[in-house]
């Protein structure tokens, strides 16, 4: 059989052979792309390409190949890569892989130990190089790189960084055709944003993903084009046959079941990330809308943002009663919270904020409360106390307290109290955050046997769609276990915290209580 053959070679190790005709002899090839996704990867021509999927498809080697697959080409000195991790200890890995990888393909390339790159004696040469936050851009602003990579790219919390670079991604040689690779699995700070931006999942069984040639920047300009390759580790017949316990690693390596979707399935609908997804529960904390009683309270709070999002939440909070659902009767505990509506202020790109103004925030605030016919009964609750920073005389609270215009009739602006920001309260918050939603899910003592819930819980309708897709994400900050990663999209966590603190340390009665 002619073409490439895998088997065995003289010392067990599974490698491909190569034979072009009959009449020349087989021969052992130092390395060739495993069949399926590494090859799709590397002969993917799309502008961007993430390389995404299970742990062990072989990611890492085929994000050096891409960039090795134009050396020799005669582009010389101006075929230019760089390879990114967030640290120079997590580089260390890659850096480990290209000198066992690159040297059976390229023999005559040599590695610069003391300044981290490959050169090859025709000219080109692959750097690898730190990046952690999007400040680091200004180390390459100004330089030429026809080719950039990103290893591991959900470590990276937002795009910032990463959109920023592609203004270096540009050559003088009219001849070399740029890219940007990227490699990861699900789960990680930027799980969000890189799920967002690829549009994951894929379809079931699908390994190369659709064309993105739609999205637009912030000026409404189009992006270059971009997709997704999904790799599963069943693919890497090398590494299965030299470590046939693989997968047990992985699941005995794994702290979480979301952890173990995502290196052994690359599931991207798994509740990722640290701070919730061990309590988190789609079905039971996610209900779908009903109308709500006379005799519960509606308010709502607001995190703050004008470059970043700003987020509003509205909510019911229980007084004990029963309510009609259109599954049938559901009860209650009294302080139950729902929460009902919701309006993100984002560009629609994560983390992305729409600068409106104070006064415009508070329009849209009216606005919708009057379509929803619920205007009359919100009271004010808990905002982000940096709505009362006064600068130049004003601050963003009296902004939005005064009156606002809305379908030609005058209505009182949108007060609010202040939200407990206290030292530790965001680490309080976070973990009644968790109490709450453990609260709403009965506790079950037996198969079909559950003990009817007695504390407060948290529920969010199905309709609040920008709460199910940041929230039960977030991460932990590592050096603060008991915090969120800051860097993380964690406005509508921000703004629910200061509503789940508000139960405990409401006003009996708020000064602005009957101006709605």
């Amino acid at each position: 059989m002619l073409g490439v053959q895998w088997k065995e070679n003289a010392k067990g190790e599974l490698k491909a052979f190569h034979q072009k005709s009959l009449n020349v002899p087989v021969v052992e090839l130092g390395w060739c792309p495993l069949p399926g996704s590494q090859e799709l990867f590397l002969a993917c021509p799309t502008y961007e390409v993430l390389y995404e999927g299970t742990r062990g498809p072989g990611k890492t080697a085929a994000l050096l190949v891409d960039f090795g697959k134009d050396c020799g080409k005669g582009y010389g000195a101006a075929w230019r890569g760089i390879l990114f991790r967030r640290t120079y200890p997590e580089l260390q890995d890659v850096i480990e892989k290209s000198k066992e990888l690159i040297p059976m393909i390229w023999p005559e390339a040599r590695y610069n130990e003391s300044e981290h790159f490959w050169t090859w004696p025709t000219g080109e040469k692959l750097s690898f190089r730190q990046f952690d936050k999007p400040r680091d851009y200004w180390k390459y602003h100004g330089h030429e790189y026809p080719w950039i990579a990103w290893e591991e790219l959900t470590n990276w919390p937002s795009d910032e960084g990463y959109c920023k670079m592609m203004s270096t991604s540009r050559s003088s040689n009219p001849n070399i055709k740029c890219r940007v690779r990227s490699t990861c699995n699900p789960h990680g700070v930027g799980h969000n944003w890189v799920k967002h931006r690829f549009r994951l999942p894929l379809n079931q069984g699908q390994k190369v993903g659709p064309l993105i040639a739609d999205s637009r920047d912030l000026e409404g300009e189009l992006e270059p084009p971009r997709r997704a390759v999904h790799g599963e580790l069943d693919e890497n017949l090398v590494l299965l046959h030299a470590q046939p316990d693989y997968k047990q690693k992985l699941r005995a390596a794994a702290t979480s079941e979301a952890e173990l979707k995502a290196w052994l399935y690359g599931d991207w609908n798994i509740v990722s990330g640290g701070m919730f997804d061990d309590l988190w529960s789609p079905k039971l904390n996610v209900v779908k809308p009903f109308d709500i009683p006379p005799g519960w309270r509606i308010d709502r709070s607001f995190d703050w943002g004008s470059s970043a999002p700003f987020s509003v939440g509205w909510w019911a909070e229980s007084d004990g009663s029963d309510v009609w659902t259109e599954d049938g009767w559901r009860s209650t505990v009294r302080g139950d919270l729902y929460r009902i509506a919701e309006w993100y202020g984002w560009t629609g790109k994560p983390n992305k904020g729409t600068k409106m103004l104070a006064t415009e925030i508070a329009a849209g605030i009216v606005e919708r409360e009057i379509n929803w016919k619920i205007h009359d009964r919100v009271k004010p609750g808990p905002a982000d106390s940096a709505l009362w920073k006064a600068e130049n005389g004003n601050c963003v609270a009296t902004d939005m307290e005064k009156q606002v215009r809305v379908n030609g009739l005058v209505y009182k602006g949108v007060f609010w109290t202040r939200a407990d920001k206290s030292p530790g309260s965001r680490a309080t918050g976070w973990e009644a955050m968790r109490k709450m939603i453990k609260h709403a899910q009965p506790e079950e003592v037996e198969p079909g046997r559950f003990i009817p819930r007695e504390s407060p819980g948290l529920f969010v309708f199905g309709t609040c769609q920008q709460f199910l897709r940041t929230v039960p994400v977030l991460p932990r900050d590592e050096r603060k276990p008991d915090d969120v990663d800051t860097d993380a999209e964690d406005h509508i966590g921000d703004e629910v915290r200061y509503r789940v603190r508000f139960v405990g340390n409401r006003p009996k009665q708020s000064k602005h209580v009957g101006m709605y």
